[in-house]
Order: structure tokens, then sequence, then C-alpha cells
């Protein structure tokens, strides 16, 4: 690592959010709502997407900037083909100590064991309901939680570690916080809960629909005995318990509650490689363009330390602040989470 470079709230970089495509197999209605990515909705081109290459390439820069994780993400990360091409990449890169995916795990069960083969560790899965027909109608493809359920077990098989994400909304899937708790507890399984967060401009965000994590708290505890576990790291987003007589945690991402801009240690770059510095941007820095100009790693570096120098991002402690949500905001299936 040549350097480690802070933004204007003294925040490091340390944490990258890689998107490797914008198209996803589900059309949830806090990502994708159907009614806006239609069948006709106009994906990027191939063309358009950066290459394997190109994101090696960008990954070794970062690391050099004193990144020490990066998340592979989409839309649907497992709808890019070959994509343990892709981890084998990451994984050789100096100071690069963690690597993950979130996905839907919908494919787990067919990529799961190629994927750690090829080096990959950590998995984050999408889940919001263990009931068949509230997920269903989640997802907005009819696709059974039985496929996902298959999916997280092959994974487990294969030795993943793993962390179910749940997005909590007020009367859609508040219903399901104590089933999942308790499957997952079972299971050994991190589950988080995730408040309903107004990403993007199309998935009909309020405040009448979050439920903040104290509320899911005082319900979780009316069943389990839960106790707090210490920060593992500065930056950390989980508000993380443990159940006292079993090995399984829960955690909060607190965004819309309790926000944690902060401490926010991360970057993002779409599937058309723009570097996002926060997840509710308007507008990204192109770096596809500085590759494909035949840039020097050395100049597109100075331009990353130029653009983390001059980050400023605090959008949720702003939210919560004067109450009100932004419009044009990049939308989350084009950056991930």
């Amino acid at each position: 690592m040549d350097e480690i470079i802070r933004d204007q709230l003294n925040r490091p970089l340390h944490d990258l959010r890689i998107s490797v495509t914008d198209r996803c197999n589900f059309r949830c209605s806090y990502c994708m709502p159907a009614e806006v990515f239609g069948p006709d909705y106009a994906f990027l081109p191939k063309d358009q997407v950066l290459s394997f290459e190109e994101i090696e390439r960008l990954a070794n820069i970062f690391a050099r900037l004193g990144v020490k994780k990066i998340r592979l993400t989409g839309g649907e990360p497992l709808l890019r083909q070959n994509l343990q091409d892709l981890i084998r990449k990451l994984v050789n890169i100096n100071g690069i100590t963690d690597i993950g995916l979130t996905t839907n795990g919908v494919f787990l069960s067919k990529y799961a064991e190629s994927l750690y083969q090829a080096g990959l560790r950590r998995l984050n899965i999408s889940l919001d309901a263990l009931n068949d027909e509230v997920f269903k109608a989640l997802n907005g493809r009819g696709v059974s939680s039985k496929i996902v359920l298959k999916g997280i077990d092959a994974a487990l098989k294969a030795g993943f570690h793993i962390k179910i994400n749940m997005v909590v909304q007020k009367g859609v899937n508040d219903q399901e916080i104590i089933p999942m708790a308790r499957y997952f507890r079972e299971k050994g399984v991190t589950l988080r809960f995730i408040e309903f967060m107004d990403v993007g401009n199309s998935n009909g965000w309020n405040f009448e629909r979050v439920i903040p994590k104290k509320e899911i708290y005082h319900m979780l505890s009316q069943e389990f005995d839960l106790e707090p576990v210490d920060e593992a790291y500065f930056g950390e987003v989980a508000k993380r318990y443990k159940y006292k007589d079993k090995q399984a945690e829960i955690g909060f991402i607190t965004s819309v509650s309790e926000s944690f801009c902060t401490s926010c240690t991360r970057a993002r770059i779409s599937a058309d490689g723009k570097l996002y510095t926060c997840l509710f941007a308007g507008k990204g820095f192109d770096l596809k363009s500085m590759l494909r100009n035949k840039s020097t790693n050395e100049f597109i570096q100075s331009q990353i330390i130029s653009i983390w120098n001059h980050r400023n991002d605090r959008y949720s402690d702003e939210r919560m602040s004067n109450g009100n949500a932004k419009k044009n905001k990049i939308e989350m299936s084009y950056i991930g989470g």
C-alpha cells in the first residue's frame, strides 16, 4: 500500500463495492420495481460494461490506496458469465484481505462450489421472507423461497461464511421477522435486518414504511436472549448481537434511524465504470474513459485520490436532520447495495 487517503470528514478508504452487471432476475420493489424495469427497459450494452481485466486493474489501484475489502454486487452478479474467473484475479491482489459477493441466492445451487474453488469465501444473501407467497410477491418474479433456501444450503455445504440480508418494510414483510430469526438461529447463520432505505428514485420510499432497529430489537427480545457484540473494525456497518445460547448473530443496518455516515469508508464502482462516493449519490466519476483512453495507473490513481479527498457525503445524516429524501439518486441496481 502506497498511502492511506482521507476525505473531508477524515474517513479513510477501506471498502470497495464493484457492480459487475446492472441486470437482475428479480424485480424487488425496493430496488428494481417491475413497473420501471419492464421488458423494454434498456440495460447497459455489453461493450459499456467493465471487463474483468479492467476491474482487476482498478482493484489493484484501489488496493494501493488502502482498500482492504472488495464486495462484488449487481444487479445480480451471478448473471455475469464466468464470474469465478474474476474472483481468481482479485484474490491474488496484494493488500486485499476480504472478498465477498452479494447475491439473491437463486443460482447458488449451481455455482457455490465453483465460486468457493475460485477463492471466494464470503456471501451476503438477500432473503426478505420465508413464507412462499410473501416472498414470491416481494421478488416480483414468483420465485419460491425454497430455491433460495436450497442455494443457502449448497453454499453452507461448500464452506462459505454467510450473512442473510432481510429488508424490512412495515405492512409488507414485518410478520416474517421472528420466523426468519428462528430459522437462521437454528442454522447458526447470521441474519441482518436492513431498514427500508430511500435508495434511487423509484422504490416508493417513505418514513411510514420504515421499521426502525429499536422496534425490531424489541420484537426479537420478547422471544430471544440477546447480548451486544463489540464492533469488529472502524466503519463496520452492522450493529451486532448474539444469541446467548447459540453461536449465531443478528445485525441491524440502521441507515435511516441511526445513520453511520461519520464512519463510512466505502466507495462504489458501477457496472459501466463510474466511481460513486455514496450509496445515495446523484452522479459518478467516469473511470472507464480513463481506462480506455490509455491513461496510466498513476494518473487514474491521482484522480481517485482527488475525488476521495474532496468527498463530504453524509446523506443519511442530512436526511435525519431535515426529514427530507432528495431526488435524482442513482438506482441501487446500478451500483449494488
